[in-house]
Order: C-alpha cells, then sequence, then structure tokens
C-alpha cells in the first residue's frame, strides 16, 4: 500500500507532516530522514489504535489491499 503524506517546514526548524487519509496522524521531526522514520511510525500506531478501539463482540476489521 502506499500513502501519501504532505510535509511542511516547521516554523521553528525541522518538519512537520500529516497523512490526509488518516485523520489526525501527524508527527513531526528535525531532518527529511527523521519525518520519514516518525511517518512510518505515526501510521502504525494509526493502525493499531483503530483496531484497539472496535469493540470485538459487534464489529469486524477487514484488510483490503488498495
Amino acid at each position: 500500500m502506499i500513502i501519501k503524506a504532505i510535509v511542511h517546514p516547521a516554523e521553528e526548524g525541522g518538519f512537520w507532516a500529516e497523512v490526509p487519509a488518516l485523520p489526525g496522524c501527524r508527527t513531526q521531526g528535525e531532518t527529511q530522514e527523521e519525518i520519514r522514520e516518525n511517518l512510518l511510525e505515526a501510521i502504525e500506531v494509526w493502525f493499531e489504535a483503530d483496531e484497539a478501539d472496535t469493540d470485538e463482540k459487534e464489529s469486524q476489521i477487514m484488510e483490503l489491499a488498495i
């Protein structure tokens, strides 16, 4: 899966990034390499949090390859 992120320069230096397809998925970093690593971690945590919020008795998680 390919997910697009928007990387912005931060006023205080470094960068901050957001993933429009994943509401609330944002991170920051001092370098391009750090922002890439932080984005991967933020995306992983976003998906884990989504799964943790699901009531397994009433809901299902369906994974789809796009």
